[in-house]
């Protein structure tokens, strides 16, 4: 509430007299002309705060527009999974704090993986599944070996691949936020985005082994 000044031709500008809280009343009180009282100045606000006020949501060289039409999709993907049995839907993750600058690439690809549709989680704990039932229905051969590394390798393999992109993504996500790419396509925005997904599998294998 701005307070109210009076104006005397002899006196000059000052601030009338008012009541407090408990009834008793404060004097008059004279100020000069252009006075701001304390409650009225304007909060400072440092240049750091002010850029993280002013940051855009969404990461350097992605625009709102695309932004908006990939929520867009994945609330329908949503939508359409819900009729779909035998499909398991991911459930949301916790967010980490990040040591990298790269904060808005890291916490978009987060929330759009919170209901993303999951086959390859239902695929693993299918095979899974299969394997510990072979356990005890069928005895262990010689004849079985072979297929035993086979199936083992499969893992191994799919692990030491999917490591190998998230090490491709943070350096993606590095160069972005560096501006050494200043204009990403769509195809490395799209390989950003799947950095949570494919972080999701490998704890997946991990826990399978």
């Amino acid at each position: 509430m701005a307070t109210a000044y009076i104006k005397d031709e002899q006196e000059g500008t000052f601030i009338p007299a008012s009541q407090r809280p408990d009834g008793t009343w404060r004097k008059p009180r004279r100020v000069k002309d252009g006075y701001v009282p304390q409650e009225e100045v304007p909060l400072y606000e440092s240049k750091g705060k002010q850029f993280v006020k002013n940051k855009p949501t969404y990461p350097i060289g992605m625009s709102a527009e695309y932004v908006a039409a990939h929520n867009a999709k994945r609330d329908m993907e949503a939508a359409k999974s819900k009729s779909i049995p035998g499909l398991v839907i991911a459930t949301e993750t916790k967010k980490k704090k990040k040591k990298n600058k790269n904060k808005g690439v890291a916490s978009l690809a987060e929330d759009l993986s919170k209901t993303a549709i999951s086959e390859q989680s239902a695929s693993v704990k299918k095979q899974r599944s299969a394997n510990e039932k072979s356990k005890f229905t069928n005895k262990p051969t010689s004849n079985e070996t072979p297929n035993k590394q086979i199936s083992t390798m499969d893992p191994l393999k799919r692990l030491k691949n999917l490591r190998k992109k998230i090490r491709e993504i943070e350096s993606l996500e590095k160069k972005i936020d560096n501006g050494e790419i200043k204009n990403p396509d769509k195809e490395m925005l799209d390989k950003v985005l799947r950095k949570v997904e494919i972080q999701q599998e490998i704890k997946q294998l991990e826990a399978n082994q």
